[in-house]
């Protein structure tokens, strides 16, 4: 059978005859049964499919343009190398991030190192890795920077983070490039031109350009093209102080469907509005159009990631709410309980039944707040039962944690019908073993 919700779940999801949910070719009650759950399952063609789609959409507009992968989305060893193999190049946030990129075969010239506070010890880390470039946020790290670099008589490649002061209409925990945030120069406040003057009299420095971030999930364009033309503006009132802007950084933050009811852009259509707008500005100002960079993060990983809970006690509280309890919640996926992120949910086992009920899905954790989907159209559900959640790949896993010392979920990639282990499930003793009594 064909399956409905493509827009939420990765394009090879199908039905099988069984009527169990079918992702990548592999039934999900198999491998529930296989792996255990709570359980991630990431489909290896959605993932390539969208990084081929973002470099073909933004380097047919703009043919020098780098697309990194937002580490923070989502990493693990298998992941690095697929965008390794991809032509993908990876925005990475602290020296762990750097060390699983590099471990998992990414280029270091294809890796931008951000991050409000790197500590020395990561500066230096990224340095002596050859980073392609770091990302300077703040005067502190500057001069760090600057430091470490001379004593290992290296230049290394910089991009100066700004603050355009644009709201992105997003959660403002998500919101980034305000002014009242820890990210970045401002440009209201002259620090911004006081860090290009600091920046070009760095002798370990190379100045190579500009990056903004605005925040995520963004599902208008329209902030993209202000920060745009606040970035460019300011690069060309700082030309007489030698700033030649070589490359332009945006950031990412482009949403995906968490629910049928979201109506993000496609990539198609932020990468028109980002490309012509730096052609147009550029073309105003009087400015050579820079190289281009785009930092997609849960676009890539977020529709490609599917988890699997196992159902078990219910709690029916008559004429007020009917809790359905599985085995993971917010150690696994914090999102909802953090910014009241909505999803949807289907029961993996019996997908030709119809819903019959509204039903909250309750983890398991020890906080009332833990609810990943609220007041939702399922079947009668029953202990055993599987629930899948769709467009769960992003800031789930990379945020899971061991509250309530639990342990952190398996991960499968599956492809072609055949599911491979990219991260075994934590064991107790796992959880233990940095442990010294």
């Amino acid at each position: 059978m064909s399956f409905p919700a493509r827009g939420v779940f990765p394009d090879s999801t199908a039905v099988t005859a069984a009527g169990h949910l079918q992702i990548g070719g592999a039934d999900v009650t198999e491998l529930a049964a296989e792996y255990g759950t709570p359980l991630y399952i990431f489909d290896e063609a959605s993932l390539r499919n969208t990084c081929q789609e973002y470099l073909q959409e933004f380097q047919s507009r703009h043919a020098p343009t780098a697309v990194t992968y937002a580490s923070k989305a989502f990493l693990n060893l298998a992941l690095a190398h697929i965008f390794a193999e991809e032509g993908m190049g990876l925005d990475v946030v602290s020296g762990g991030e750097l060390a699983m990129a590099l471990k998992g075969g990414m280029p270091p010239e294809r890796v931008y190192f951000h991050g409000n506070n790197k500590s020395p010890d990561e500066l230096a880390f990224a340095v002596d890795q050859g980073c392609g470039v770091i990302v300077v946020d703040n005067f502190y790290e500057m001069e760090n920077l600057n430091q470490i670099a001379g004593a290992r008589g290296k230049k290394q490649n910089i991009l100066l983070r700004i603050s355009p002061s644009v709201d992105p209409h997003t959660h403002h925990h998500t919101t980034t490039g305000t002014l009242d945030s820890k990210f970045g120069f401002p440009l209201e406040t002259g620090q911004a031109s006081e860090a290009v003057r600091l920046a070009l009299a760095s002798e370990n420095l190379t100045l190579q350009g500009l990056h903004f971030h605005l925040g995520s999930p963004i599902f208008e364009t329209e902030p993209y093209a202000e920060g745009i033309r606040r970035a460019l503006q300011f690069a060309a009132d700082h030309r007489a102080s030698g700033l030649d802007l070589q490359e332009l950084n945006v950031g990412g933050g482009f949403a995906i469907r968490h629910t049928r009811n979201d109506e993000p852009p496609t990539i198609a259509r932020y990468a028109d509005v980002i490309v012509s707008t730096v052609n147009s500005e550029c073309a105003r100002l009087g400015l050579a159009v820079p190289r281009l960079v785009v930092e997609p993060g849960r676009s890539v990983v977020g529709p490609a990631g599917v988890a699997v809970y196992s159902v078990g006690a219910t709690k029916d509280i008559p004429g007020i709410r009917k809790y359905v309890s599985v085995d993971g919640g917010m150690g696994d996926n914090i999102r909802p309980a953090l910014y009241d992120a909505q999803y949807e949910a289907v029961v993996a086992n019996r997908m030709n039944d119809l819903p019959t009920e509204t039903i909250t899905l309750a983890g398991k954790f020890c906080e009332s707040g833990d609810v990943l989907v609220r007041d939702f159209p399922l079947p009668a559900l029953h202990a055993g039962d599987l629930i899948a959640i769709p467009a769960s790949g992003g800031y789930a896993p990379s945020m899971a944690s061991n509250y309530n010392l639990a342990p952190r979920p398996a991960i499968i990639l599956v492809k072609e019908g055949e599911a491979r282990l990219i991260r075994r499930r934590e064991s107790y003793e796992d959880m233990m073993s940095l442990d010294v009594a």
